[in-house]
């Protein structure tokens, strides 16, 4: 068992000015999960191949259990990896893919038969275990790649983006299972995935990046309460956060926050679509379209703001007959649920 620390860890690739890792600080408490999150480009990949010892650390330093890897080759690292790609051997049965890392330590065979079968059974591929990839399901090679990582009872299990190539409904039982296994097995675990819904459910806690730069650390509920600036309050939840200018926001909006807070700069107002509500006055918008999702309903709506015109969107009660499209409405927002923001730097101001 082993933490993960990332100190002042940056990654220059050659040719390029902007670092793809610009000075990481991370630390990964022993035993925990944590997922790196961000859009394509934001060094969630590369900061997780700089862990694993696939990528140079060019600044900055990276520890295992205390001990300075930075330099280390990936066979001297302990880590475990699971692919995108499930990176399976096609010629190999389930029995042999899984058992190889022991194969190549040299683990005796009666041994390795005995670790393999405890983990197939563990993942329920004790049927499969004669058979080829080529003849299991995506779920399945997935989970061959996952016993392959777990047979060598390593330190840390990377995890790269390992349910992207699987669809929507066995991403969600997948999610399910691997938050179950790292649960029992105890293992830290660092996970890289661009979709926020999946890291929203796995992490313990969940790293933000854009643009090479960590943006927030903090838990899934936090994240999504208390974002530190625009970019994690748009990127944490689906549908994303509204943005409105504050000077263009009527008072009868029910928008009761201290805008003092701003100082004289100009300020962004945050609001989740579960923070506006259907009302006699306030936000005067237009609807577009009502998305229905059986016990919830949103409603997609361009707003009429001193000469403004910003997209909003509202969660409604699905049990109400829904606003058309074209009908004029009026939002409020609910009281203590709207966020500030410095709209030059993003940053969050209020408490």
């Amino acid at each position: 068992m082993a933490d993960v620390r990332f100190e002042q860890a940056t990654r220059v690739y050659p040719g390029t000015d902007a670092p793809a890792v610009d000075a990481l600080d991370l630390h990964v408490e022993d035993g925990e999960f944590v997922v790196l999150v961000g859009p394509s480009g934001s060094g969630k990949t590369t900061a997780l191949r700089m862990l694993a010892g696939l990528e140079e650390v060019d600044d900055g330093a990276v520890f295992i259990g205390g001990r300075d890897v930075t330099y280390d080759p990936p066979k001297k690292r302990d880590i475990a990896m699971v692919f995108q790609n499930y990176a399976l051997y096609p010629y190999l049965s389930v029995a042999d893919n899984i058992g190889f890392p022991l194969k190549v330590a040299k683990v005796r065979k009666g041994e390795r038969l005995e670790r393999v079968r405890e983990v197939a059974e563990m993942l329920g591929l004790t049927e499969y275990l004669e058979r080829k990839p080529g003849q299991l399901s995506g779920g399945q090679r997935q989970r061959v790649a996952m016993g392959r990582a777990i047979v060598r009872n390593p330190s840390v299990y990377l995890m790269d983006e390992p349910l992207s190539n699987l669809d929507a409904k066995l991403r969600v039982q997948m999610r399910t299972d691997i938050a179950a296994l790292q649960a029992e097995l105890g293992v830290t675990t660092v996970y890289v995935t661009h979709d926020q819904a999946e890291a929203m459910t796995l992490g313990q806690r969940v790293a933000v990046l854009k643009d090479g730069r960590l943006q927030q650390f903090d838990t899934p509920r936090a994240l999504y309460e208390r974002p530190a600036n625009m970019f994690v309050g748009g990127f944490i939840g689906s549908p994303a956060m509204n943005f409105v200018d504050a000077k263009c926001v009527p008072a009868s909006a029910g928008v009761n926050v201290d805008l003092s807070v701003g100082s004289g700069r100009r300020l962004v107002l945050g609001l989740r679509p579960e923070s506006l509500e259907l009302a006699s006055d306030g936000m005067a918008a237009t609807v577009e379209v009502v998305e229905e999702l059986g016990a919830d309903a949103y409603m997609f709506c361009t707003a009429e703001l001193n000469g403004e015109q910003p997209k909003l969107v509202a969660r409604i009660d699905a049990r109400r007959a829904a606003p058309v499209r074209g009908e004029r409405v009026m939002l409020r927002a609910r009281p203590g649920e709207t966020h500030v923001f410095d709209a030059e730097s993003g940053e969050r101001l209020s408490e």
